[in-house]
């Protein structure tokens, strides 16, 4: 029930572009589980059978009785303030802007998990239940579990509208919680000693953007989101797995593979980890950027291996005869600095693959601080359930959207 910190406060156009509606939308039957929808507004009197075939869409038609009567679809440039609200009738175009205006009122939004929680106490889960879906739940939530959505799906189908489906259930945890488990999650468990600094602080010195403060360390505060994940451990992980299946199941169902799933990935895998590769990605970009003796776009300079080791040979480094035969080249010519393979398996530590020569010290340094075997094995177990994910889409033919989340894991 906890849908309102999140969606309420958020500038739809403003966020999403032009012509975005939301809705969230419950998977189980959890008081405070839901599942978030977003609707771009675009043409599609006809839906496609099969996701990976979109260029076919024009070629297949929907069954008329199974999505009700054909509609013009809206006006997706939302100059046609008509075509914008035909979709709603006029009690729901009233509801909207009351819940709205309830919205703009800064205590209201701030306090709302308190004061849901008196008006339960006072008016009794029956009656609490029913004003909620007359107005707040009502407007945002399409339904109760994936069989309930059903109906507003193929209503909203029968305006154009397709949906993005973004499971979500909001833990009850206090902000000192949250922050102790957002803190203890992202540090490593080997750090560097003021005596022994990191390795990788030679590759475009200290990156303090990638080290959570305890200020920010509760990620729900003033954040536009359906759910926050805080990462308790790994079982956890694994149970949110299970729930992303069973949205990709319902997507599948309801939409008949024309949706979307939104997946975030701190609901599969420790933070700490994603800290990490975000600091690594940027130092490889510092890396480069030494190495063409500029700034800007690193991929715009077309560097080939040839060129990297040439730099390297004139810069005097010896060693690099492993990192240059791990070097690979894709079909536009961009030189891929660590192999994908030493990444994904058990054979290479992520220590070892994430290393690069160092121009001013004149050897091979680590991007990345040495992981304990635990938190190597963490890093597996993330990319295993973001595998298992991928191939259950596959097979239900349904497509995997990797929601946005803070900047400093944006990179990963």
């Amino acid at each position: 029930m906890a849908f309102l910190r999140g969606v309420i406060r958020c500038s739809v156009s403003r966020k999403y572009g032009t012509g975005v509606s939301i809705y969230n939308l419950t998977l189980r039957g959890g008081k405070s589980s839901r599942i978030r929808l977003f609707l771009p507004f675009q043409s599609c009197n006809q839906i496609a059978l099969k996701s990976v075939t979109a260029g076919a869409i024009n070629d297949l038609t929907a069954d008329k009785k199974s999505f009700g009567s054909k509609r013009d679809p809206l006006d997706t440039g939302f100059a046609d303030p008509k075509a914008a609200f035909k979709s709603k009738t006029t009690y729901e175009v009233l509801r909207a802007y009351i819940v709205y205006q309830l919205c703009s009122i800064n205590y209201l939004v701030e306090n709302n998990m308190k004061l849901m929680k008196i008006c339960k106490t006072l008016l009794g889960e029956r009656l609490f239940t029913a004003i909620m879906k007359a107005t707040f739940y009502g407007h945002f939530v399409a339904g109760e579990d994936q069989y309930k959505i059903v109906p507003t799906l193929k209503r909203l189908h029968s305006f154009g509208v397709k949906p993005i489906l973004d499971y979500s259930v909001e833990e009850d945890i206090s902000q000192e919680e949250a922050e102790k488990r957002e803190l203890a999650a992202t540090q490593s468990e080997v750090q560097a000693t003021p005596t022994q600094p990191s390795e990788a602080a030679q590759i475009g010195g200290e990156m303090p953007q990638y080290n959570v403060n305890k200020t920010f360390a509760d990620r729900r505060y003033k954040v536009s989101s359906a759910r926050t994940y805080f990462y308790l451990n790994e079982a956890t992980c694994e149970r949110n797995v299970e729930i992303f299946q069973d949205c990709l199941h319902a997507v599948a169902g309801a939409t008949y593979g024309t949706g979307i799933t939104a997946v975030k990935l701190t609901a599969l895998g420790r933070p700490q980890l994603l800290l990490q590769l975000s600091e690594v990605i940027m130092r490889t970009r510092n890396f480069v950027s030494e190495i063409i003796g500029g700034r800007g776009n690193v991929l715009g300079h077309h560097m080939t291996a040839e060129v990297l080791e040439k730099k390297l040979k004139d810069a005097g480094i010896k060693d690099t005869s492993k990192f240059l035969e791990k070097v690979v080249t894709d079909s536009e010519g961009v030189i891929h600095l660590f192999p994908w393979s030493g990444i994904v398996t058990e054979n290479f530590e992520l220590s070892d693959t994430f290393r690069v020569p160092s121009l001013k010290e004149g050897r091979m340094v680590r991007l990345i601080s040495q992981l304990s075997k635990k938190e190597e094995e963490m890093f597996r177990n993330m990319v295993r359930r973001v595998n298992t994910l991928v191939q259950t889409a596959q097979e239900l033919d349904v497509r995997i959207m990797i929601d946005a989340e803070q900047t400093y894991f944006q990179p990963a």
